[in-house]
């Protein structure tokens, strides 16, 4: 029997020891395969919490394993994301569940995400250039603190004006806008309830704009108490929620739509409470 010698060959920065060139094209395979689905996994979750809707998440996944030969079969839900890679060539199989971090909006990570799947077909990317592009974008810098509260604040006192409100009520409507997202930010850095955070800046917002309908000196303010929490209401939430709808993704549709629903109530219910408490 004529015997094979061993060779260690290097793939992806790990020592693989093989026998003969198609054992060492068998486990790079194998390699490449399980590489590939944990950086799936990984964009699939970062999308999700991001605010990206479900067939965003499936289109950009799903381009990518393409462009390497497999065919993938997503499970996405609302907390976790359950993924299967499959090479039918070589009978090679990956199957993973992760879960998905807390939800927010960050776009310039969908859409970074996005031109990143299109590079990869267009430019055969390898998948440790993909990790290596994912971490530079996962490392882009946020907007400056103040910045946010600044625009934030300009957004409501514009909405104020739609609502016939005067130079005055958009004064009050910056501030009560500024402080109310400045207290949403801080509660959530103490780790609250997300929906706990929406009420507490829905009350701190209203509480400041009720204070000058209730003492206005003979104006009633009221467009600056109706506008001065429209920074909160679930803007993104709810267009996924109607997109996932239309695509026929129900759960994820649902439990959006419901989340949506629930910061709404976060919202009334902080206004009741400052109604009740200056007895309007």
């Amino acid at each position: 029997m004529e015997n094979k010698e061993s060779a260690v060959q290097y793939y992806d920065g790990q020592i693989v020891v093989v026998d003969d060139a198609e054992q060492f094209a068998n486990a790079t395979d194998q390699h490449l395969i399980k590489d590939l689905g944990k950086v799936l996994l990984e964009i699939g979750t970062i999308l999700m919490s991001s605010g990206a809707n479900t067939g965003r998440i499936r289109n950009n996944l799903n381009r990518i394993s393409d462009a390497y030969g497999y065919k993938t079969e997503l499970l996405i839900s609302h907390r976790s994301l359950m993924l299967t890679i499959s090479d039918e060539r070589n009978c090679y199989h990956f199957n993973s569940l992760k879960r998905t971090p807390p939800h927010g909006v960050n776009f310039k990570v969908v859409t970074g995400i996005s031109r990143l799947s299109w590079r990869v077909v267009d430019e055969k990317l390898s998948v440790a250039q993909i990790k290596k592009e994912l971490d530079r974008l996962l490392s882009l810098p946020h907007y400056p603190r103040w910045v946010i509260l600044t625009l934030v604040g300009l957004a409501g006192a514009s909405f104020c004006r739609l609502a016939g409100g005067t130079l005055q009520d958009m004064l009050i409507v910056f501030a009560a806008t500024s402080v109310g997202l400045f207290v949403r930010q801080e509660s959530h850095k103490l780790q609250f309830n997300p929906y706990l955070c929406v009420y507490f800046a829905s009350l701190t917002a209203s509480l400041i704009a009720g204070l000058f309908v209730k003492f206005g000196f003979g104006n009633t303010h009221e467009p600056a108490f109706v506008t001065c929490v429209l920074f909160l209401i679930p803007g993104v939430p709810l267009i996924n929620s109607f997109s996932d709808l239309i695509e026929g993704n129900l759960q994820n549709a649902l439990i959006r739509g419901l989340s949506g629903l629930i910061i709404s109530f976060c919202i009334a219910l902080g206004l009741l409470t400052s109604t009740v408490i200056y007895q309007f």
